[in-house]
Formats: structure tokens, sequence, C-alpha cells
């Protein structure tokens, strides 16, 4: 007997053989299992997808000797005929070669006979959008208003050139492609009654390469057996397709993983020595790519379509989820950009290298990505997410006035009578005549035991969240920026951003308890306050000083050379209310306390960096781009001195890398701030502001001060009343200087 092959020998004989087309074969089951049948049905789809299988088993289940009935015997006379394509009432014609009215004519006039041998007559029109327009026309009155014994089944793989008038006189079925999974899943079965070995592996090659198509799998899979000797392996299935080995694909994105262009290129050059299809290895990277963002979103839901499931998955927890969407794209260009290339292989290459140049993070190291990908940022539960009720904000965002660069450490002072309102701190000015007593020598084992502005290093993790706590619910308020004897034990408290701009060195200065670079600071101002007072906005009232004596201060930075200087110049004590703010060089407050109070958790005066020295410190690093953008959502987490520790906003880790953190250290470098730094994403403690934040809120309030000083305008006014003009508040610009 002859071969038969697969794709005949295995076709469907009922609807529960039927593979992949259950939405059509559930109808058709009902249809026929309540006797509503339809005169004439179109199945369309892609080819080898079951039009014409489908339309045979109808023809079975409407013929079939025990009845009509879904379920065809599949033994009698008739069954058996039309499965060997020789029973008599089954009319099979191919309109591709029968397309005009005169073939068309000649077979409805058979069609007032009644069947010969069957209960139905049944005419199969296979391609039926070959027939021409005339041919068309002649079957419309039949098709509407056949006889009563004759059924049409229509088949096409291209509906779209049907007329209308066709396609509304039919039950229209659309048949699905198959899916790879479902091709191995078949492929497997009949292979297994076949008594043939094979590997899973090659039939996922042969699933693929059939493209939707399940007779073209079966017709490739009689060509793998013919090809391997009777046995279907992957290197025998991928030499007879000719497809590119799996493997290099995955060592290109290995490389990718890795961020080595030198290893890309060699794999590239190996790769070569193949002769590949350079518009199929993009196309298979592509794909890849896709199968990696579904490992990372939904692990369960990737196929090991190559098995390959995991090594997808190693690798996608070597990619963040934006590389993975930006590959992707890539890929897709560079292979529709291959038609312009000079050569496939430069566009292969040049596609690979942009891969890697056009990263969002730079050329960092790699990010190992946690799978299921949440989209909810890391450490969220962290202890430090869990963050305390709410803060009072104000006073904790306000920018901190740091004690002169000539001091060591703020003076141990006794209780302050209230103060009405905070004196804002000025450029070095004479000072009070007030004497520099002992106390400030007293001053520095209290400020030796304060803590960093967070928390310490030995502290563990909840504890350091409630130092966030603690800095926030401890800080001064607006209106009284004096505290009483308690204060030593606050932590720093940011206070409100001087209206005038500091110097770089000011700023520096105001960071640390004594400043390196400014030997003129304990000339210009010898007696300099011991205490860092709020900078706000609003200016102190005057008050005498006589009464008042001023907070006794060192000498000078850590220099035991000026020893007079403690002595005070008994200079000027007139009120200073209305002079420039001045953040690093506060003056004494003149207002009427009873003594100098202690400064409310200024910087460090052991040279560390505190939150508030970070927030003044800032604006003068000169950073830019993606780096200031980082460097604007940090917060100051811990400093010993020698390691610089910052939290980074969760929202902005996207585009963290190692380029951005060191800028960042050489930027602090640059200002006298040498240390190692670490850049640690975590979520921010709600209460304290980020440069960024605090940039926005002082933006907004001096576009308020702005709008506020046009509406108190006479002439502003007079518009308004006069020609009932409108003050457009969103095109008010402040002449302000942004120091910020």
């Amino acid at each position: 007997m002859s071969y038969q092959v697969l794709a005949r020998k295995w076709r469907p004989r009922n609807f529960h053989e039927l593979i992949g087309q259950e939405h059509v074969s559930r109808a058709l089951v009902n249809a026929l299992d309540q006797g509503r049948l339809h005169h004439a049905y179109l199945f369309t789809g892609t080819r080898g997808v079951g039009k014409t299988t489908l339309a045979r088993i109808l023809a079975k289940c409407l013929n079939c000797e025990e009845g009509v009935s879904s379920r065809p015997c599949g033994v009698c006379g008739t069954c058996r005929e039309i499965d060997e394509g020789r029973f008599v009432d089954l009319i099979e014609v191919d309109a591709a070669s029968r397309t005009k009215v005169e073939d068309t004519r000649e077979l409805l006039d058979n069609v007032q006979y009644a069947p010969t041998q069957g209960r139905y007559k049944v005419y199969l029109i296979d391609e039926v959008h070959m027939l021409s327009t005339h041919s068309f026309n002649a079957l419309l009155k039949t098709l509407e208003e056949p006889p009563p014994h004759v059924k049409f089944l229509l088949a096409t793989t291209d509906p779209q050139k049907l007329p209308v008038t066709i396609l509304s006189r039919c039950l229209q079925f659309t048949l699905k492609n198959m899916p790879p999974v479902r091709v191995v899943e078949h492929l497997s079965d009949i292979l297994a009654r076949e008594e043939v070995s094979f590997e899973e592996d090659a039939l996922w090659l042969l699933g693929k390469a059939a493209d939707g198509s399940m007779r073209d799998a079966m017709s490739l899979t009689d060509q793998a057996i013919a090809f391997g000797h009777g046995q279907v392996r992957r290197e025998d299935v991928a030499a007879m397709l000719g497809t590119l080995d799996h493997r290099h694909v995955l060592a290109l994105l290995e490389c990718l993983a890795s961020l080595d262009a030198a290893s890309l290129l060699a794999e590239v050059a190996t790769l070569a020595e193949q002769g590949p299809d350079y518009g199929g290895v993009l196309d298979d990277m592509a794909s890849v790519f896709h199968r990696l963002a579904i490992a990372q979103m939904v692990p369960s839901a990737l196929d090991n379509g190559h098995g390959d499931r995991d090594a997808l998955l190693a690798l996608a927890s070597r990619f963040t989820g934006e590389d993975v969407q930006l590959y992707y794209q890539i890929a897709l260009q560079g292979r529709g950009d291959m038609a312009n290339a000079p050569d496939a292989r430069t566009a292969l290459e040049m596609t690979l290298l942009r891969m890697l140049a056009f990263r969002p993070q730079g050329v960092p190291r790699p990010a190992q990505t946690p799978l299921p990908m949440t989209g909810q940022a890391e450490g969220a539960n962290a202890p430090g997410a869990q963050a305390s009720a709410p803060v009072q904000q104000a006073p904790v965002q306000q920018a901190p006035v740091q004690a002169a660069p000539a001091q060591q450490a703020p003076v141990q002072q006794a209780p302050a009578q209230p103060q009405q309102a905070p004196v804002p701190p000025m450029a070095p000015a004479p000072q009070p005549a007030a004497p520099v007593a002992a106390p400030a020598t007293e001053a520095q084992p209290p400020m030796a035991d304060e803590p960093p502005p967070w928390a310490t290093e030995d502290v563990p993790q909840d504890a350091r969240d409630a130092g966030f706590r603690d800095v926030a619910q401890d800080a001064p308020q607006p209106a009284a920026a004096p505290v009483s004897a308690p204060a030593p034990e606050q932590t720093a408290a940011p206070a409100q951003a001087p209206a005038a701009p500091s110097s770089a060195m000011s700023r520096l200065s105001a960071a640390f308890g004594s400043a390196p670079a400014q030997p003129e600071a304990a000339e210009s101002s010898a007696p300099q306050p011991a205490e860092a007072l709020p900078a706000t906005l609003e200016p102190a009232e005057p008050v005498p000083a006589a009464p008042q004596p001023a907070e006794a201060v060192p000498a000078a930075p850590a220099q035991p050379e000026p020893a007079a200087s403690p002595a005070p110049e008994p200079a000027v004590s007139e009120p200073v209310a209305n002079e420039p703010v001045v953040a690093a060089q506060p003056i004494p407050e003149p207002a009427p306390a009873a003594a100098p109070t202690p400064a409310p958790s200024a910087p460090s005066t052991d040279g560390r960096l505190n939150h508030a020295a970070w927030l003044e410190l800032f604006p003068s690093l000169g950073l830019g781009g993606i780096t200031r953008n980082i460097g604007a959502h940090c917060l100051v987490e811990h400093d010993d001195g020698t390691h610089l520790k910052l939290r980074l906003d969760p929202a902005q880790s996207a585009m963290m890398a190692e380029v951005h953190q060191d800028r960042i250290r050489k930027a602090l470098a640059g200002q006298g701030v040498e240390r190692v730094l670490e850049i640690s994403v975590a979520p921010l403690p709600e209460g304290l502001e980020t440069p960024h934040s605090r940039r926005i809120r002082l933006l907004g309030e001096r576009h308020v001060r702005a709008v506020e000083a046009l509406r108190a305008d006479p002439h502003i006014q007079s518009m308004e009343q006069q020609l009932g003009a409108r003050l457009i508040e969103e095109s008010v610009n402040s002449f302000e200087p942004d120091d910020f």
C-alpha cells in the first residue's frame, strides 16, 4: 500500500477530533442537535486551519445513514465514501479553476435534481473568492433560496474579496490560526501514535515554522522524519529549516545584559560565519524581548517555546523593565531600517550597539530585577516605609540657617525667654556688646552627644525612621525660633530658606561647625553667635540689645591661635530687622531674652553633613541634567564623616546609575565634603523636603509674593476697575533671584 502523508492520514473525522476551532464546532454541533440548519455556510481562515475538513465533517453529519447528528458513525458507506472523497452527492468545486460564469451556470443546472444517494446534495466550493463577478451574480438567487435538499458550503482564505450580497446570504465562521502550543501538542500525539521518537524542542521549531497552519506543520513533520532518518531531532529540524540556532540569540542577550560591547561584536562575528539571515536575527531578538517582558510581569505565563524557559527567567532578572521595552522598540526599528543599511551585518551591529548606547542609565552595572514585577517600589515594606502620622510639614521643610564658620559648637546656654519673632540672620555685622563668657567651653559636650539628623549608624532601622519623625516633630515653629533648656535634645530642624542668596562657601560653612577655608570669618565677626536661628522671611522687630547678653561663641574655627578673638567687639547694636538674610552667617538675636538659647539642631559641629545642610549646600553643587534631578530627590540618611548615605525617592530610581552617583560625589568633594558616597533607594519619610520639593515650594511662595505685589499696585487696580482688566496669575513671573 502506498504511503499516505500525515496531513491526510490524521485529518479529523468528526467535530470532537477537530483541533483549535472549538468556537466553530460548538455552533455547528448545537445547530445539528437542534435541527436549526442553515442552507449556506461560509468558512474563512488562512491555509491549513480546517476549512475543507469542517465542510466534509458537516457533509457526513448531514448524510450519515444513521441520521442527521453531530456525531456521524464513521463506519457506514456514506461516511467512508465522504472520507475517501468519492461520495456522489458531495460536489467539490475548485473555484480557482472554474471562474467563468458558464461553469457556474452548468453547476446550477443540476441543483434542482434530488440527491442520488444521500439525504442532501452538498456543494462545497473551495476558494470561492476566485469566482468572477458574473459568476457571483449568477449564484445569488440560488444561494438565497436553494431547494430544501441542497446545502452550500463555501470556503475562502480572502473573504474581503467576496461581494456583500454573498456574505449576507451565508452564515460566516472565521477559523483561528493555530498557535505553536496547540501545534506542538497535536504533533506530539501524532508522533507518539506513529511511534516516531522526537525532541520537544524540534516540535517547537516546527510549530513556529508552520505559522498558524496545522497542515503546514504536518507537512514539515513528514519532511523532518525523512530528514532525520525516522527521528525528529532539534539539530536536524534547525538544519532542515535553515533557522538560526536559538542559542546564538540567547548569547547576544547575555552580552546585552552584561553591557559588554566587545563580547557582543565577537558574538556577531561568530554568527556571521554561519551566513544567517540578519533580519531573522532581529526578529528572533524581538520575540525574545517580548517573552522577557512576559517573564518579568507574569512569570507563570512564560511558555517553553524553545526549551529555554529557565534561561529566560534568569535573563529577565538581569534586565529592568524599561530596558526590555527599549530594546524591543530598537529591534523593531532596526529591522525596518535594515533595507537602507549598507549591508545587513552592519545594520545588526548598529542596532545592537544602539541598544547599549541608548540605555536610560548610561552604562551602569546590570540591574537585578525581582520577579514578578508588581509595579511597586522596592522596599515598600521596609521599616522606613511606615512613616509616622502627619507631622508639621511647614517648619520641617524650612531651610536651615547654620552657625557661623568660625564656631566649633554652639554654646550651652540658659533658658531663654520666648521670642515674638525670629530675627533673620544677616551678613557678618558688628555684634552687640556682650562678653564672651566661659559657657563657650560648656557647649561642646552636649553637641558632641547629639545624634545625626535622622539616626545614628548603630541604631536599628525602626529607630532611624523614628528619628525622621523626631526631626519633623521637634522642628521649631516659624513664630518661635528660640527654644528653652530642652532644646539641645532637638535634632537638625530645617528652617525656611533665606530671602537673599548666600554664597557657596557660606552654605558650605553652614553645613559644618568649622569651615576650613574661611580664616577671615573670625576677624570680621569674632563673637559669632553659637546658635543657628531659623531663617524666616519675616523680619524681626527691632528690640533694644543692651539688656540682652550676646551668645557666647568660641573664638575661631578650630584654630587655637586667635585666643583673644572671643572678646566681643563693642560695635553696632542697632536692630537689623530689615537687613538681607544670609543663611550662613547669622547674627545674635537682639530680642529681649533672659539668656541666649542653644542652636536648634544646626549642622553637626564635628564636620558631618545633615539634611538641613544638604538642602543649603545642594544649589551650589553645580549639578545638571539627570544627575541634578537624582540629587534633588535625595535626603541625607547618615553621615559619619567618612561615609555619606543618601536616600533616593523610588520614583526616580529608574534613572539612577553609578555615573550620576560619581558626579554627585565629585561635586560634594569640590565643596569640601570628601565622602564615600552611597545612594540607596527607599521610600522617603513624610514631612521632610528634598531639594526638589523645597525648590517647588519656594518658587510657589515667590510667585504668590509677585502676584500680591501686582494686586496691590495702584495702576493695576485702576485698570481692573476702569477697564475691567483681569490679572492672569499664570503669566506672572517674579524677578526675585532664583538661587535654589
